[in-house]
């Protein structure tokens, strides 16, 4: 893909310090935008930051790299204060970079294949009830990572782990068979431990109108269908509800699948066995040695596995399928898991890096200013759907986004239903609306690029952030940070709302200014809509 004039820009500062024998990673070289025009068009403090290593005066090593670019693109540098570079570019510079924008459309900002192959764990809901509120940013977070990544130029696979083993599932099954005979008038108590959502009953009442009394008789058989059965319904469920969220996974893989065959045991006894002792009839992995504050047990006294050894054998696997990457994306209260887990992975070799957490907050729902609970056992709990018909797809998967994930979330339902400026979502969407109905009203006549004629200071503004979108793209794949990409939405269409405010695209009498404009209003619109997708967020052509 073309370079951005940003990314030249830096390559070219780079390329003057290896020249003059300064030796620096290029990514330590910062460059931002300039706020004020009077500062040129973008601003580098890579003087002040390397001076002293190199035993200059940041002066002097600013006059160094000011001397030796040379870009076409550039007009001149000037050196400010103690050493920061203004650059400053011609004023046409740009427009190849905005040419790009109309040419590619849907394409630009799409990064080279990078042949990394990632793989992103998310979501990774117990198939025992609806999705709540966690689950739903986990879920916003987690595509949106991975529609990040794969724009990057990332070979990304989302994968969902189906937890179908276990003392979740079992409860599953006892309290469906509970609703079941109780579906048959009986009166058969819900185990201590079981769940009450009225999921559970629409589940026993399907069960009965399809199988009628088939299963009454409490025995192995049957409750091992009534787990069976419930698991691929909550399942099923699970996923419509996912797909109307705009999320998908590519592979999904099962617990009771790892554990098959013996698999967990053949890979302690194979693959562990070194870094193992036994400590009062537990058995104890030595992970101590690696990353880990304590050891810590992969078998109970009872002879049963913990959650982590078979978590191990799980993430073992998935390096084991050629993956360079895995990233888990798991509440705030998997911290401690982190480090025990990396510390499995080391010791079969692979590096610390080759498993990445992004640890997600809980989300607190407000309306009118005060809380509303959420208790998913009760059956009380807003669920993703619930929230969805609330206030709509869009403003979930945007709100859900526009906080760091370990940030503690509080979720403005009477914002979120706002068509206002005051909500961020409407306002981004608005933006692109009003790009597309500006289009349409001078559907006669054809979008000419002229740099030469967009002089005001928004329209200039506005360039320069369309044509940084492809950096964005990268930097917010690379972090993580599908945040950041909001923050570059609601930049853009303040941006863009200033331009329409300051500029009259639209005037007859001046048709070459109008062409030029409509041809920035066409690249603000394919921008502006690459980056509400990149969020899984909808760019509306009316509002």
């Amino acid at each position: 893909m073309p370079v951005d004039i940003k990314t030249k820009l830096q390559n070219s500062i780079h390329q003057v310090l290896v020249d003059n024998n300064f030796d620096v990673d290029i990514n330590e070289i910062n460059l931002s935008q300039s706020k004020d025009n009077k500062n040129g068009d973008y601003a580098s403090n890579v003087a002040l930051k390397f001076a002293a290593r190199f035993k200059l005066k940041p002066f002097e090593l600013g006059q160094i790299i000011a001397k030796n670019i040379c870009e076409n693109f550039i007009d001149h540098i000037e050196i400010a204060g103690p050493g920061f570079l203004n650059f400053f570019l011609k004023h046409n510079a740009l427009e190849d970079e905005l040419k790009k924008v109309i040419a590619l459309e849907d394409s630009y900002g799409r990064g080279e294949k990078k042949n990394i192959k990632i793989n992103v764990e998310f979501v990774s809901a117990n198939p025992t009830g609806d999705l709540h509120l966690g689950h739903a940013r986990i879920a916003s977070l987690g595509d949106s990572i991975c529609r990040l990544f794969s724009f990057a130029g990332y070979d990304v696979t989302r994968e969902y782990y189906v937890n179908d083993a276990g003392n979740q599932v079992d409860n599953l099954a006892l309290s469906l068979r509970a609703r079941y005979h109780q579906a048959f008038g009986e009166n058969y108590p819900i185990p201590e431990d079981g769940y009450h959502g009225e999921d559970i009953i629409d589940i026993a009442n399907k069960i009965k109108d399809e199988f009628a009394d088939k299963y009454l008789d409490d025995n192995d058989d049957n409750l091992l269908f009534f787990k069976n059965y419930g698991i691929q319904a909550e399942l099923d469920k699970i996923n419509r509800d996912l797909k109307d969220f705009r999320v998908s996974f590519d592979v999904y893989t099962s617990e009771r699948d790892i554990r098959k065959n013996h698999h967990v045991e053949d890979v302690l006894k194979n693959k562990y066995k070194k870094y193992t002792y036994e400590q009062n009839g537990a058995i104890f992995l030595k992970t101590t040695d690696f990353l880990d504050d304590k050891d810590r047990a992969v078998v109970k006294s009872d002879g049963s596995f913990t959650y982590l050894m078979p978590d191990i054998a799980y993430h073992l696997n998935k390096l084991e399928r050629g993956y360079d990457l895995l990233i888990d994306i798991l509440g705030a209260d998997h911290h401690g898991y982190i480090n025990r887990l990396k510390s499995a992975m080391m010791m079969q070799g692979y590096p610390k890096d080759c498993l990445e957490v992004e640890l997600v907050q809980m989300v607190r729902l407000l309306s009118h200013g005060e809380e509303v609970k959420m208790s998913k056992r009760t059956g009380n709990a807003i669920s993703l759907r619930e929230l969805c018909e609330e206030v709509g797809v869009d403003a979930v998967r945007y709100f859900f986004v526009q906080r760091d994930a370990f940030s503690h979330l509080d979720f403005n339902i009477d914002l979120a239903s706002e068509h206002s400026e005051a909500n961020p979502v409407f306002y981004a969407q608005y933006a692109h609306a009003r790009l597309c109905r500006m289009l349409e009203n001078a559907s006669d006549i054809i979008p000419e690029l002229n740099c030469d004629l967009l002089i005001d200071n928004s329209e200039n503004e506005l360039i320069k952030t369309l044509v940084s979108f492809p950096q964005f793209v990268e930097q917010c794949a690379k972090q993580r940070k599908p945040n950041k990409m909001t923050n570059y939405i609601n930049n853009l269409a303040t941006l863009i709302h200033e331009f329409y405010t300051k500029c009259r695209v639209i005037d007859r009498n001046n048709i070459p200014l109008t062409k030029a404009r409509l041809a920035l209003v066409k690249a603000a619109k394919i921008v502006m809509k690459n980056a509400l997708n990149l969020i899984g967020v909808s760019a509306p052509n009316n509002m």
